[in-house]
Parts: C-alpha cells; sequence; structure tokens
C-alpha cells in the first residue's frame, strides 16, 4: 500500500471560472487566477495564473490571454488541459523526472449538463489523471463549511463564484432540490464596467472593473461601516486621454443591483421547490453563503431581509468549495455522491 502510495499523487481540484485551487496533503498548494496566456505562433502556454493575469488586457497580436472556463464550465478544451497540467506541475516543481499517477476529485457546477461533465473529465485525463471522481459545488462548499452533509437535516448552501451561484438544498448526503444560475462575480465585474462606461463616461478594462468590486464593491446603499472612495483611472470616451475619477460604494450598489436581483428570485425560487419537512429545518439553520461572491459588503444582510432567515457567511469562504473537495478526496469510498 505504501509503495502504491508513493506512486499515486491525490489531489483536489477547485476548477473555478476566476480562480483554481489545488489541494495535496490537506494543504492548497496552488491558488491560481483560472487564465492562460498563449503564444498565438505556436500555441506554446506562456504563463499560467498570476503571470498570465497580469499580462491580461495587455497583449500585442503574438500574445493572447484565455480564460478557459465560462460560466463554470469549460468553454477552451485545449487552454483548460494545458492550464490544468501547468497548474498540477506547481505542485511540486522540479520533480519532472518521475511522473506519478494521479487521482483527482475535481468540483463541478450543478447545473452542468453530461457533455459538459464529459469535458472536464477528457480535461483531466489528458492533463495525466488515471482516476477522475467528481463532486457538486454546493456538496463541496457544504462539507468545506463544516457541515454534516449525511444527516437528515436540511441546509441550504448558496455558493456564489465566478461564473455560476448555486443554490442548494442538502441533507441525507444528496442534493434534494438545486437551482444553478450563470449570474455571479463576473456578471458583477461587467456591470461595473458597464456602468463605469454609461454614467462616467469612462472606458475601463476587466482588471480595475474587478478592483473596483474589491475595494468598493456592495450590495446595499446602507452598510455600517462603508469602504472609503475609490479612484479609478480608465480611458475618456469623449476625448480619448487616460483620466481620473473617484466612485463611491453606493455607486457601486447601484451598479449590481439588478445581478443581485436575479440571485434573490433564484433563492425564492429554491426555497419554494423545497420539500416542507426540510423548509422547518432551513428555518431553524438558516442560509448559508460561500464562494469569493459572498463577501460583497452587505449580501448577507439583503439576502437576510427578503427571505426572513439568518444567513452566515462561510469563515473563508473564497476556499470552502476548495476544502470540501479535499475533505472529499480522503472520503473516496465513503461518500456515495462521488460521481466517477
Amino acid at each position: 500500500m505504501g509503495l502504491f502510495n508513493f506512486f499515486t499523487q491525490e489531489i483536489a481540484i477547485d476548477l473555478g471560472t476566476a480562480n483554481t485551487l489545488i489541494i495535496h496533503n490537506d494543504k492548497v498548494v496552488v491558488d491560481e487566477p483560472s487564465i492562460v496566456a498563449i503564444n498565438r505562433r505556436d500555441g506554446r502556454v506562456m504563463a499560467v495564473g498570476k503571470r498570465a493575469m497580469q499580462m491580461h488586457g495587455k497583449t500585442h497580436e503574438d500574445i493572447k490571454t484565455i480564460r478557459p472556463l465560462r460560466d463554470g464550465v469549460i468553454a477552451d478544451f485545449h487552454a483548460a488541459e494545458q492550464m490544468i497540467r501547468e497548474m498540477i506541475k506547481m505542485i511540486n516543481p522540479g520533480k519532472h523526472f518521475f511522473q506519478p499517477s494521479l487521482k483527482m476529485v475535481i468540483c463541478i457546477p450543478s447545473g452542468i449538463t453530461e457533455v459538459e461533465k464529459r469535458a472536464v473529465k477528457d480535461s483531466a485525463e489528458h492533463a495525466g489523471a488515471k482516476e477522475v471522481y467528481l463532486i457538486q459545488e454546493p456538496m463541496a462548499a457544504a462539507i468545506g463549511i463544516g457541515i454534516d452533509v449525511e444527516e437528515p437535516m436540511g441546509n441550504m448552501i448558496i455558493d456564489i463564484g465566478g461564473g455560476t451561484s448555486e443554490i442548494a438544498v442538502i441533507a441525507l448526503g444528496g442534493i434534494v432540490c438545486d437551482k444553478s444560475i450563470r449570474v455571479a462575480g463576473d456578471d458583477f465585474t461587467s456591470d461595473i464596467e458597464d456602468y463605469m462606461r454609461r454614467q462616467h463616461n469612462i472606458l475601463v478594462g476587466e482588471r480595475t472593473a474587478e478592483r473596483i468590486k474589491i475595494e468598493v464593491g456592495a450590495a446595499t446603499t446602507e452598510l455600517d461601516n462603508p469602504p472609503p472612495d475609490y479612484a479609478v483611472q480608465g480611458r475618456d470616451l469623449m476625448t480619448g486621454i487616460p483620466k481620473e475619477i473617484t466612485v463611491s460604494y453606493i455607486e457601486i450598489a447601484h451598479a449590481l443591483d439588478k445581478s443581485i436581483s436575479k440571485i434573490e428570485a433564484a433563492i425564492l425560487n429554491a426555497l419554494e421547490m423545497t420539500p416542507p419537512e426540510l423548509s422547518a429545518d432551513i428555518f431553524r439553520t438558516g442560509i448559508y453563503l460561500a464562494g469569493g461572491g459572498s463577501m460583497l459588503r452587505g449580501l448577507d444582510k439583503r439576502i437576510s431581509q427578503k427571505t426572513k432567515l439568518p444567513v452566515h457567511i462561510a469563515e473563508d469562504p473564497l476556499r470552502a468549495v476548495a476544502r470540501g473537495t479535499g475533505i472529499a478526496l480522503k472520503n473516496v469510498g465513503k461518500f456515495p455522491f462521488l460521481m466517477k
């Protein structure tokens, strides 16, 4: 067994639209943006993750940056495979003379089709995996938060990632009802880009919009401790000259309102589909939020006001799904909900 373990490397991957995390030996060993920079001339991978992110929006014609995942699913098969392969190499750099066989647990959105599942498995197998298991995101988030998913107790999990928002009611080790909508962090970012263009006549790129979201993003205009105004640099649409303006969290709350309303509607829809016995449980336990989108200021308060239920944010929301995927990796035989 010891020898077999030496030849098998077990890793858990949270393959996200915005970030990809890899867990090995219970530790997050890779946490990088899901982006690849490729040389257009020969198709060589020039950079992956943070280095590729620094090039994003700044490339010349010989380099292109690709985000292989869109809406939580693989949009560019070749780039996804290259990205997974390069990120696996980051686990133990310098040890390329011996490639152990890989056993992987990969996290997928709950609303994914069979074809999209196949694409994830194929990418992983092309990147060197011998055994691939899939786990649904809300399930991984619940395990990562520390909920006992095997119990006959209903828990509602909302995982707002980069590409999808996953809303699920979990009991007895399975998803009883789920709603997966393709409105999430990326939509917030593009809402901010649109708002800057419409309201301020200023053109900002995706990375700048992402920074605005982190610095002054808010889900409601009534925050207890509001962030200071943020200075934004971009291109003036009238003159074409770079300029700077300042934005407040109240403006961003207005910009994001429509997308957040869609998420709220999906939550109410999921609550309507919940069997009454589980509704009684959720009334007691409340709603759990995970994923990067849950860090938006005031979002928990806004959802709580809408549903009249207590809302809890996971302690490390960005890594809850990855942690859960890591726990699932250790219990591959025990968890019946892992898909081969």
